[in-house]
């Protein structure tokens, strides 16, 4: 495996050095000697979700719990690419679910949020494939997921709002059937 990584990135790397050259700079100046390779090394690691499995990550710790009350992991932080401009957009993510006789261990929550934040990705997708993540691999009775992200694409391009920043949510089970229960768990998490 750690040799096709390494051919990989050694491809990838190539073409930002043809990339370099078509800006108009010079890959052979010193600044940038070892930048195609830095930066491709940089978009393997911001991109290693597609070499995940979100299910296979969380069935090492699903649990036996009799509880029905409310499960949040709130402050996610994330980093993801935009797919539209292959720029940075990051933020936080507020996970929460009602359980139906297993858990879900806490860690597992986070992990399967980079899954998902380490594709090219548009916020909207990312939320509710975690979602959807969450909803499937643990019995429930509702899984709510919120994300807030700043996108680099409208800060530093294009309509330049500096202070702008995108919020997503999706629902499933008693989450969508409950808008008390959904302001519980903005309540929760800080967003209200």
């Amino acid at each position: 495996m750690k040799e096709d990584k390494e051919k990989i990135i050694s491809r990838i790397a190539s073409h930002y050095k043809e990339i370099l050259k078509l800006i108009g700079e010079d890959p052979e100046r010193e600044g940038l000697l070892k930048t195609p390779e830095r930066a491709a090394k940089a978009l393997y690691e911001v991109t290693e979700g597609y070499k995940q499995s979100a299910t296979e990550i969380a069935s090492k710790a699903i649990f036996e719990h009799d509880g029905k009350g409310m499960v949040i992991v709130k402050d996610i932080e994330f980093y993801s690419m935009c797919e539209h401009h292959i720029l940075p957009f990051f933020g936080k993510v507020c996970v929460g679910y009602l359980p139906k006789g297993k858990i879900l261990g806490l860690s597992k929550l986070a992990r399967i949020v980079d899954v998902y934040a380490k594709r090219l990705q548009v916020q909207e997708r990312f939320t509710a494939q975690i979602c959807n993540k969450i909803s499937e691999i643990i019995p429930n009775d509702g899984v709510m997921v919120v994300c807030e992200g700043s996108h680099l694409c409208m800060k530093m391009r294009g309509v330049e709002k500096q202070d702008s920043s995108t919020v997503t949510y999706e629902a499933s089970g008693k989450f969508s059937d409950s808008a008390d229960l959904r302001k519980e768990f903005l309540k929760m998490c800080g967003l209200e």
